[in-house]
């Protein structure tokens, strides 16, 4: 029988009610034998995270200020979270040998890293008392090279080899090991790369993440209220829906799970009954069957920048060229239509800050562009699912949508695979954009009808 790995994000440890249904879940199923912890997260809205109050010790200490009164917060929490649920671990030696470490590192002027890692290792314990489970310190067990890159090799050699002997562990999320031991962190929201990190691992049949929502929506909840969840969602649906907006997991968490065809199951702490989403690989079953669409996910805040040159069409290099400029100051490039005539650069607003007028400067002496302008206030919008490629009309039922709300379309992009369709808004039709679309998917009386 294949193991289990769930991870609990931090909504799903933040006090010792939420606590105990991680603990009545990882019970209810005998598969889940590994459990990857976040930090304790928010209670209430006004609260703050652990990993946040973390950083501000670091902060403190980076600058020589005082932060014992931030730490006392963070040790009281724990020492709460340990009383309530009448644990005998105590921490106090922990917590008092973290604080000097923080102070040491940030009066040193030291990465934050230590100190943000410490929220989850602090909560690894006390999980594994509650599950009567060991707890294996993530900086044993992962390990970054010289660049900080994940050493894959490894990591899953000892991580695999480490977990089997043990049969069953606990494991804080969110961080790891330099080569000479110096503690490292993913990036923010790191504990879903070290939960696929551990299923990867000890090739699990399911990699589970409990969060505080049920699994994926087919869109921003805050833009169309009540949207539906996606049942299931292939590995680069996934990829392309999370470059274009949609924020579940962690984007670097699909990679090791992916290479090993291990489903990922995103599911609710507070509704463990919902079955959650489901992301697959391209060829499983469940993948077979879908909708013409699996969601809708965007961003504002893209500028264009608009190339006018006769005969461009013709000109070698003149992609090369204009990309050059980009490049040699900095901006990133989202999407290129082009035309006979025309080309079209999507950025990121903000990339051009201070150094729009040099770079449309420059890129019309690079190319002798007959005209180069900027427009503002795009939005993108990508449409994805795999039933798109095996139904043409899914495309002009997202432009008629458009079209129907009266909402201008400046920019069409769809790939050679035909997984999604990108389109370009006014940034200030966004919303009215989304809802547009999603109506004309998604009815409000039925979940979306099935393709053929």
């Amino acid at each position: 029988m294949r193991p289990v790995v769930a991870k609990f994000g931090g909504t799903s440890l933040a006090d010792a009610a939420q606590i105990l249904k991680s603990r009545d879940i990882i019970r209810a199923d005998e598969r889940r034998k590994f459990v990857v912890v976040s930090a304790p997260g928010k209670r209430t809205d006004a609260d703050q995270k652990i990993t946040d109050l973390l950083y501000l010790c670091h902060e403190h200490a980076r600058r020589r200020l005082p932060f014992e009164e931030v730490f006392k917060v963070v040790r009281e929490r724990y020492l709460g979270i340990v009383q309530e649920l009448g644990l005998k671990v105590d921490l106090r030696e922990q917590l008092e040998e973290g604080r000097a470490r923080i102070a040491e590192i940030g009066a040193a002027g030291g990465a934050p890293d230590y100190a943000a890692s410490r929220g989850e290792a602090w909560n690894g314990p006390i999980v594994a008392e509650l599950l009567g489970y060991p707890c294996v310190d993530a900086a044993e067990i992962i390990f970054f090279d010289e660049q900080g890159r994940l050493d894959a090799q490894r990591t899953y050699a000892t991580c695999g080899e480490r977990l089997g002997v043990l049969g069953h562990a606990v494991i804080p999320g969110f961080y790891g090991a330099m080569p000479n031991g110096a503690v490292k962190t993913f990036s923010r929201g790191g504990s879903d790369v070290t939960g696929a990190i551990v299923a990867r691992a000890v090739l699990a049949e399911t990699y589970e993440n409990w969060t505080d929502v049920p699994g994926m929506l087919i869109t921003d909840p805050r833009v169309v209220p009540g949207a539906y969840t996606i049942e299931v969602v292939t590995y680069q649906e996934l990829r392309e829906l999370a470059y274009s907006g949609a924020k579940v997991l962690h984007e670097e968490a699909v990679f090791p799970v992916r290479e090993a065809g291990i489903p990922v199951n995103v599911r609710n702490t507070n509704d463990p009954r919902h079955d959650g989403t489901l992301v697959v690989p391209e060829g499983h079953p469940k993948a077979k069957v879908g909708f013409d669409i699996t969601g809708i996910a965007g961003r504002k805040g893209f500028s264009v920048i608009l190339i006018d040159k006769a005969m461009m069409n013709g000109e070698i290099g003149f992609a090369r060229r204009v990309l050059s400029v980009l490049e040699q100051n900095g901006v990133s490039l989202e999407h290129m239509p082009t035309g006979i005539d025309t080309l079209s650069l999507v950025v990121e607003a903000k990339g051009l800050e201070g150094k729009a007028e040099k770079v449309l400067r420059e890129i019309e002496i690079a190319v002798q562009a007959d005209k180069v302008q900027l427009q503002g206030e795009l939005a993108l919008i990508a449409v994805v699912g795999r039933g798109i490629s095996r139904h043409p009309r899914s495309a002009a039922t997202v432009f008629r949508a458009l079209l129907d709300a009266g909402i201008h379309v400046r920019m069409i992009d769809q790939g050679s695979s035909q997984l999604n369709i990108i389109v370009g808004v006014d940034g200030a039709r966004f919303e009215d954009a989304v809802r547009a679309i999603y109506r004309v998917f998604v009815h409000d009386d039925e979940r979306p009808a099935p393709v053929a």
